[in-house]
């Protein structure tokens, strides 16, 4: 029996701890939050100020029971859940779910998990921070009410099985946008000039002109003139320079140099964040402020100085950004000492890009030097650019750079020089349009307009790609002709290159149903994915937390004329809120065709249902075009299907279509996918053919045996038997094809019953 027990989220935490407590200190964890506001039900008492309900989630039932024996036998109970809003609301629910005597328990919280700051806790135990569980509460609640009474809204208008949310409509607007920015952007076209010189000591000098031109005209006029003239130095500009490192990481910035550096998602590096933090190698991950302790200062100081020499060091602060949250340091290390930690080579990697990073903030600015080559010419009075740089002293370059800085060399020359003009080039640049944001940028956009905190942008990141809103992928770009005119050997050319115009890898993309959804939030639900009302609602969970705010009484405030809202988006039609657009008339039956959001995606109607036993006629918008771009003549095509490709050798019909999972050709009662590079209108017999070939291939290679109604099977997920209604997985170390009719029958009569779910009471 332990007189005392400690109680923290996580079961990693708990092993962490347990080293640093002796004898008389029992550690369990909690598993994370155990009490939560119903799956079923809203959950919510309106009426008696929007009162949560909250239950012991069905998971954390048998967790809850242990924690209590073991509760029952302590004299005294330790929270020690993290201390931001979030772990404080874990902490409360579990003192009202274990029923704990508030004599029995004492609140303590450490943003590093070092023996230190663990037995400086229990020192100095505090009481439960009331506001910090309300701000959390308060955001819970306005969430809750946000998506169980907009979502059935977006169900019956929209499609089935859609939600919102205050915080991930507001991130799906910013990607719906951008992507509508691009769209309607027109691409501006100009012509760079570069050239290649050659001094008189014949080292290479490479210069542009600092400005573009506008027109292939003038561009052509520059290089014809440079045909007759003559190039000097006509001045050398050396100026010195420095460079400042950066704050320490918090969330946002941690999460966006991972991405930069290390290629990993927002949500993967706050998990390895996590477990690095659970073993005791870094402070706490979820923080918004860039200062740092003064014991970790201390420390900073003795391993620059001892590592690299004192001119290495400079002591800084940061100033972190207006209502940072909570008294959190910034992301570090708990003990510079340690050049090396984590379990595996991702975890080492982000603990070195996390040290390296608080170093550099305590470390020397670089000093660089830069130079500028003038050059002139004899008959244009436009000035071309050679630049170079170099550190003369690396500071905290040794230790961390966003960005590889290398040492850019220019030849020995001097005011007057003349230079040898090896080439001149023209060449058309066509400007991008507004970048698409990947995980970090959305992440950097989010925390610039003041939405969400450093908790939420991992999870809302995940939720809007989770439900369908959003989709990580690339964007293959067009083709473009580009003019390339070029001086060389004092002959004059002009070619024609082509490159990939607004190609775009690992990007966040909307889907079409975001599109939908989007417009109809923003056309009946203005506020709701109104930026500076989701920035000004984080202020007021602010100002709960700092105890300025009751919790309740700000919901009461907002939720008023957001129900009235509610109720008149019953009126909305179902035509508008899908999205239809009338494409055009169908020539043969005069009917309208029109493209909607259907149960399964974008679809194409042609006809009303009005008339009694007529059905509309529809088809599929295959993959890639959206509701606002099909014309009249795809949807004429898409009509047509499923389209004859021709036959099979045997002379069965093959025909071709698109289905609710894609592409296919057909053949009797085999389906297969149709090959990338085709579709059903352009899909020949050949390669039809070969698709049905090894369809039919894959089914006969799946069947191992045939018993009757018993097969043996190569699944998914291995070879198991089945009778069509059990399934049994054959074991490892069996051979599926030693498997007979007698051991297939056994192994299907012994096979444990399928539980039957328990329905919940109400």
């Amino acid at each position: 029996m332990s007189k005392n027990l400690v109680i923290v989220e996580s079961p990693a935490k708990a092993k962490t701890i347990e080293k640093f407590l002796g004898d008389g200190y029992k550690v369990a964890s909690s598993y994370g939050h155990v009490r939560d506001l119903p799956s079923k039900n809203m959950g919510i008492d309106i009426d008696n100020n929007f009162e949560p309900q909250y239950e012991i989630n069905d998971d954390k039932k048998k967790q809850v029971a242990k924690l209590k024996k073991l509760v029952a036998e302590a004299e005294t109970v330790w929270l020690a859940t993290d201390e931001d809003r979030e772990g404080e609301a874990i902490a409360w629910h579990l003192y009202h779910a274990l029923d704990l005597d508030k004599k029995q328990v004492k609140r303590i919280a450490f943003h590093e998990i070092t023996k230190e700051a663990v037995t400086n806790a229990i020192a100095n135990p505090r009481d439960m921070d009331k506001n910090l569980v309300d701000a959390q509460q308060a955001r819970r609640v306005l969430d809750r009410l946000v998506g169980y009474e907009i979502s059935p809204v977006l169900w019956k208008k929209v499609r089935p099985g859609l939600s919102a949310g205050r915080v991930q409509s507001v991130a799906v607007r910013l990607i719906v946008e951008r992507e509508q920015e691009i769209k309607e952007y027109e691409p501006e076209h100009s012509f760079k000039i570069s050239a290649n010189f050659k001094t008189a000591s014949n080292d290479g000098l490479d210069a542009e002109l600092p400005k573009s031109i506008d027109d292939q005209k003038s561009a052509r006029s520059f290089i014809d003139q440079a045909k007759e003239a003559s190039f000097s130095v006509d001045e050398i500009d050396t100026k010195p320079s420095t460079r400042n490192p950066s704050a320490p990481f918090t969330t946002s910035t941690l999460q966006q140099a991972a991405a930069r550096k290390l290629s990993f998602g927002v949500r993967q590096t706050m998990s390895i964040a996590q477990r690095l933090y659970e073993a005791g190698h870094i402070t706490y991950m979820r923080t918004d402020s860039v200062n740092l302790a003064q014991s970790a200062l201390s420390q900073i100081a003795s391993i620059i100085k001892d590592s690299y020499g004192d001119e290495y060091y400079l002591a800084r602060s940061f100033k972190s950004k207006a209502g940072a949250q909570e008294a959190h340091e910034a992301i570090r290390p708990t003990n510079f000492s340690l050049e090396k930690a984590g379990e595996d080579e991702q975890q080492q990697k982000l603990y070195n890009l996390i040290r390296n990073k608080a170093l550099a903030s305590q470390m020397a600015p670089a000093q660089l030097e830069k130079t500028q080559i003038h050059i002139t010419s004899s008959n244009h009075e436009e000035r071309l650019v050679a630049k170079g740089e170099v550190i003369k002293f690396p500071g905290f370059l040794k230790v961390y750079q966003d960005g590889k800085i290398e040492d850019v060399l220019l030849p020995e020359v001097k005011s007057g020089d003349s230079l040898e003009l090896i080439k001149l080039e023209a060449r058309e640049h066509i400007k991008r349009g507004p970048a698409r944001y990947n995980e970090a940028a959305l992440v950097r956009k989010l925390e610039e307009m003041g939405i969400g905190r450093p908790s939420t942008y991992a999870p809302t990141i995940h939720t809007i790609q989770d439900r369908g809103y959003v989709e990580r992928g690339d964007v293959e770009g067009v083709e473009k002709e580009i003019n390339v005119i070029t001086l060389e050997n004092n002959s004059v050319e002009e070619v024609k290159e082509t490159l990939i115009y607004g190609r775009d890898q690992n990007k966040l993309l909307p889907t079409q149903i975001a599109l939908l959804v989007n417009d109809f939030l923003s056309k009946h639900f203005t506020h709701i994915v109104d930026y500076d009302f989701t920035k000004e609602a984080e202020e007021e969970f602010d100002l709960i937390a700092e105890g300025e705010e009751v919790w309740n009484r700000m919901i009461a405030d907002w939720y008023k004329p957001f129900h009235k809202l509610v109720e008149e988006a019953e009126d909305v039609s179902r035509e508008e809120a899908s999205g239809a657009r009338e494409v055009g008339i169908d020539p043969k039956s005069s009917k309208p065709i029109i493209a909607r959001m259907g149960r399964y995606g974008p679809m194409l109607q042609l006809g009303h249902a009005e008339k009694e036993g007529e059905k509309p006629k529809f088809a599929p918008i295959p993959k890639g075009k959206k509701i606002d771009d099909i014309t009249l003549e795809e949807a004429l095509e898409l009509f047509e299907l499923p389209r004859v490709v021709g036959s099979t050798e045997d002379g069965e019909e093959i025909t071709a279509n698109f289905g609710r999972f894609g592409p296919y050709v057909k053949v009797g009662s085999t389906y297969a996918p149709i090959p990338e590079g085709f579709d059903p209108l352009t899909v020949t017999e050949e390669v039809a053919r070969s698709a049905i070939a090894e369809k039919k291939e894959a089914v006969k290679n799946r069947e191992i045996a045939v018993f009757g109604d018993i097969k043996v099977l190569n699944g998914r997920f291995g070879p198991y038997v089945s009778n069509g209604k059990k399934n049994v997985s054959i074991p490892k170390d069996a051979d599926p094809k030693d498997i007979d009719e007698v051991r297939a029958k056994e192994m299907i009569a012994n096979a444990p019953a399928k539980k039957k779910r328990k329905l919940k009471k109400k």
